[in-house]
């Protein structure tokens, strides 16, 4: 064993904030994500840098926000020389695997040179499509399909125990990413596959205030993703079981987020691809050393700064590419000096938001078409979420909020010059005629979902 510690990042798919116990769900569907959340520290409120699958695992791969890999919507391949966790924990003696759904390839199987540097690979680019819910597929390093026996999550599950039990027989520390697709839908059903225990357990149980409130599927949908969630969560549990058999737990840093939440179709006609907090908001915690000790860290952060957090945990030098930085600056009593966290909007719209502690605001360029990014944006939306943390209430028209709206817009324009480096105008919300001009502009985007790979 080395004095460097172990990386394993368990990665969740559409999981909501709002899904686990130590936030407030109260089924009981996250006993061992609730008790990492007390040995560890919890980010309260950290949300996606994309709420769509490729861009917010572009960034989880490099730690930069998705204008800045390229992968700024789906079917973008991650460019096959990007900076990404195989390679820079690879380059710093770390045995690497990447096990599960991938999505930032041009085909399955991932072809090697799309592999992102893993020097262990078992993973499907669209698991969604080579497998469901009790026949996993995956391909490894060869391209060589593999068949994984058990619900899908069990599965990936064993493989990742594996190879954890392989790798600490080395004198190398490793890094793995587990990237499971639970609790996303299985895309051709348009359903959530629970496990069989589980499939009948929710039915009729709690739904949050957005879902509770709003028109969507959450009536119909909610008890399959609550099933998958609870056997996720078991699964959790028994790779945190095997670092202990293994004597890892306390030379092992492990971290668990997802890449976007799920609104149900409550805020368009799909599950995603808004910048509401159903959406763009993910659990995120970390446990090991470094971040033991029952922390709660209550101010926005991105997911841009997963690869910051794992490589400063294991010793690695920071490259200078990073948009983002180590979680670890918020209990170390440094200042926090930020605007707030961006959030970038693509497919449905080309749109940017941002998330403060108590505002959500949010403006959409309405003469984009299929960019990754404008340099106009109108306001959209504005939410008190001190008043109204589901925002049902937009006040973005209310002259009471103009004030602030003024200041959220400065602070926007700011963010977007910091990680975009362009410099951007931002209109305020605008009278009846160009309403209904954006409406038009809104239409026309949703008819891209055709070729929108969910």
């Amino acid at each position: 064993m080395t004095d460097r510690p172990n990386v394993i990042v368990f990665f969740t798919d559409q999981q909501r904030w709002d899904t686990v116990g130590a936030a407030g769900n109260p089924l009981g569907l996250t006993p061992n994500l609730d008790l990492m959340c007390r040995r560890g520290t919890m980010f309260e409120t950290a949300c996606t840098t994309n709420p769509v699958c490729a861009p917010a695992r572009a960034a989880l791969q490099t730690g930069m926000y998705p204008t800045n890999t390229g992968v700024y919507r789906n079917s973008v391949v991650l460019p096959t020389d990007a900076p990404t966790l195989g390679r820079l924990f690879g380059a710093a003696g770390y045995q690497t695997g990447y096990i599960g759904k991938w999505h930032l390839a041009t085909q399955d199987p991932v072809p090697r040179d799309q592999q992102a540097g893993y020097e262990y690979w078992l993973g499907a680019n669209l698991l969604e499509f080579t497998s469901d819910a009790y026949r996993t597929i995956v391909y490894d390093r060869d391209g060589e399909p593999v068949f994984l026996p058990g619900y899908r999550p069990d599965a990936l599950t064993d493989a990742a125990i594996r190879f954890v039990s392989k790798a600490s027989t080395e004198d190398r520390p490793f890094m793995l990413f587990l990237s499971l697709i639970e609790p996303h839908h299985q895309n051709e059903l348009d359903n959530y596959p629970a496990p069989e225990v589980y499939e009948d357990t929710y039915n009729g149980a709690w739904l949050p205030p957005d879902l509770a409130a709003l028109p969507g599927t959450a009536h119909q949908h909610a008890p399959g993703y609550y099933g998958q969630i609870k056997r996720v969560d078991e699964c959790l549990g028994r790779l945190r079981d095997a670092l202990t058999s293994l004597d890892l737990t306390d030379d092992t840093v492990l971290l668990y987020t997802s890449d976007h939440g799920s609104h149900f179709k409550t805020r368009n006609n799909e599950y995603k691809r808004s910048p509401h907090d159903g959406s763009i908001r993910v659990p995120l915690v970390v446990e090991g050393p470094g971040y033991s000790g029952g922390r709660r860290v209550g101010t926005p952060v991105s997911t841009v700064d997963v690869v910051p957090t794992v490589l400063d945990a294991a010793g690695i030098e920071l490259p200078d590419h990073l948009d983002g930085a180590p979680l670890n600056r918020w209990f170390k009593g440094e200042q926090d000096t930020s605007d707030g966290v961006l959030i970038q909007v693509s497919e449905t719209e080309v749109g940017r938001a941002l998330r403060t502690e108590r505002w959500k605001y949010h403006v959409l360029a309405p003469d984009a078409g299929d960019e990754p990014a404008a340099d106009r944006y109108v306001e959209r939306a504005l939410y008190d979420l001190a008043a109204d943390p589901y925002e049902l209430d937009n006040v973005i028209d209310s002259q009471g909020h103009q004030e602030i709206a003024a200041e959220l817009r400065a602070r926007l324009v700011r963010r977007i010059e910091q990680v975009e480096h362009r410099t951007v105008t931002i209109e305020p919300y605008p009278d009846q005629r160009q309403r209904e001009r954006y409406a038009e502009t809104t239409v026309r985007r949703r008819k891209l979902d055709g070729r929108m790979l969910e």
